[in-house]
């Protein structure tokens, strides 16, 4: 291992190199500068990426013959780039990620990690991102690591030797925080509805943002629940210190919280922070289908931007815009469907923000379908809970039209008897 400088550093990422960067709020910023700073000097330098944060300025205009965005989810910094044909999305379920970079499937050149400083016997930890952060250092031919005093050590599989490493820098970033702030009354009607039906000792998988918040936050009565998630977030993190979650009842790592990613204040990089009841693992087996069924009662909380009167889930376009992206909700809802008693939930707000109903008679135009409408189960509004399990078409969609906003239910009716008549 050499440590150099940042700009030094990244002198071994080439022309036509196949590039990873770290995912989610461990984005090393410091590297990624570095890296675009050297455009003028750089052609088709494919990126390759799960959701980051920061700038993302290799897809600022001028830049497209330096470098070429491939998202394999889309955030808030790609989304525009996407949309506009500037970046490309991969569809591919979060679970696959890892075996796409062992196999070759994608083959990286450099990796660019944001990693804990090295400790007495030279290991490192990817800290809040595991996922399929870790398959992409062990595959590509080199490793650029930047040393980061901010980065929690965490348990689990992401502790890296620096023999693993072939350029380190100094870069202290802070790691970049996610705090959704207050719910909505909406959102607390939504997080009531999703609580009233998880059952004590269920194991939990959910994402970040204001209903899963709103879920945890209504869970504080409950017992003995224990987690299994992609992400977690600070409302899990409280939970802990109320003794609501345990992990007593869980048949796979029992008694620890199992995760791939890290999402929220500097409070919960805190709590990771060299905490053994944090089992920070690898993405293709926290997301497996076999592992995640051998606990009982999976309860996956998931979302949607609409569902369809068939019960379709379209949860990553905008019609024809790319939105977000596949990740685990695939794996979870299929996982939590065949675990003893397990529950898969969609959980989203009757209507958008302009007030458009987010249960339509059918998907629009150019939408892809997440979670087909075999897969769905329990789907929950403001308004209710509707259970699709076992349900014909016309169950379904009196079902979901009962729990959109009563605003859209008659023109949802209407729609319903045009296709499948008297529901």
């Amino acid at each position: 291992m050499k440590l150099v400088s940042a700009e030094e550093a990244v002198k071994a990422i080439k022309s036509n190199d196949n590039v990873y960067i770290h995912s989610t709020v461990a984005t090393p910023e410091t590297l990624v500068d570095a890296m675009v700073a050297r455009h003028a000097e750089l052609e088709n330098v494919n990126l390759y990426h799960m959701h980051i944060e920061g700038k993302a300025a290799f897809n600022n205009p001028g830049y497209q013959n330096s470098f070429k965005d491939h998202c394999l989810f889309v955030s808030n910094n790609t989304r525009k780039a996407v949309q506009s044909g500037i970046a490309d999305y991969i569809p591919i379920f979060y679970s696959e990620i890892p075996r796409v970079f062992r196999n070759g499937i994608i083959p990286l050149d450099v990796a660019l990690m944001n990693l804990s400083p090295p400790d007495k016997h030279g290991n490192c930890s990817l800290g809040v991102s595991v996922d399929c952060s870790l398959a992409a250092m062990q595959s590509a031919k080199i490793v650029i690591a930047q040393f980061n005093h901010n980065m929690p050590r965490t348990h689990g599989d992401g502790v890296v030797h620096i023999d693993k490493i072939d350029f380190a820098v100094e870069g202290n970033d802070p790691i970049f925080e996610i705090n959704y702030g207050n719910p909505t009354e909406q959102e607390m009607m939504i997080g009531k509805n999703v609580a009233s039906i998880i059952e004590d000792g269920a194991t939990l998988q959910m994402g970040v943002g204001g209903i899963p918040n709103c879920v945890l936050s209504c869970l504080t009565n409950h017992k003995s629940l224990g987690i299994h998630t992609e992400l977690f977030s600070d409302g899990l993190m409280e939970l802990v210190e109320k003794g609501v979650i345990t992990g007593e009842y869980k048949r796979k790592h029992r008694g620890k919280i199992v995760s791939g990613l890290v999402m929220g204040t500097r409070k919960l990089y805190d709590f990771v922070d060299d905490n053994p009841q944090v089992a920070m693992l690898d993405i293709g087996y926290v997301n497996d289908v076999s592992v995640i069924r051998q606990n009982q009662k999976v309860t996956a909380i998931n979302s949607a931007i609409e569902v369809d009167m068939f019960g379709q889930i379209c949860a990553d376009s905008i019609g024809l815009l790319q939105y977000s992206g596949v990740g685990g909700q695939m794996d979870f809802i299929r996982g939590a469907m065949l675990s003893e008693g397990g529950k898969p939930i969609i959980a989203l707000p009757s209507v958008t923000n302009k007030g458009e109903s987010k249960i339509v008679s059918f998907l629009k135009h150019g939408a892809s379908v997440v979670t087909t409408r075999a897969h769905a189960r329990f789907v929950i509004t403001e308004f209710g809970i509707a259970d699709l399990y076992a349900k014909n078409l016309k169950q379904r969609a009196k079902a979901l039209i009962s729990i959109a906003h009563p605003m859209h239910r008659e023109s949802l009716e209407l729609e319903a008897f045009k296709v499948l008549g008297k529901i």
